[in-house]
């Protein structure tokens, strides 16, 4: 499905990760997705090989490199994206509207419960 338009489910999350946050190192793509930072290396090589991502030096820090798209990874993103929102209207397609309508006050709910924690300062 999206491998026909150049990437794969897992390839396209990564790089969507990067449009949505900016340029990022390998070790903050690793936290966030939650993965071993040498599984990230292993994918972002493979991005690079295919021209979709750049290594760039980081201003802040100048052992390391920022992953940057390049404009090939902005065409694969804008091509997968009407794929992408296809595949979430078929995941929530299992939903009955009262469903989805209880699942969107539930994840609201949980929201505004983390916005709430975050705004509270930590007790000693």
């Amino acid at each position: 499905m999206m491998t026909a338009r150049g990437a794969s489910f897992a390839r396209t999350k990564l790089l969507s990760h990067i449009v949505r946050e900016g340029p990022a190192r390998s070790i903050d793509l690793a936290s966030s997705f939650g993965f071993a930072p040498r599984t990230i290396t292993e994918a972002i090589d493979g991005l690079e090989r295919d021209g979709l991502v750049r290594r760039d030096p980081d201003p802040n820090d100048r052992r390391a490199k920022r992953i940057t798209l390049t404009s090939e990874g902005e065409v694969v993103v804008r091509a997968s994206e009407a794929t992408r929102q296809d595949y979430i209207r078929e995941v929530f397609a299992a939903l009955e509207d009262g469903e989805l309508a209880e699942l969107i006050r539930i994840v609201g709910k949980l929201a505004d419960r983390l916005e709430h924690l975050a705004d509270v300062e930590p007790q000693p």
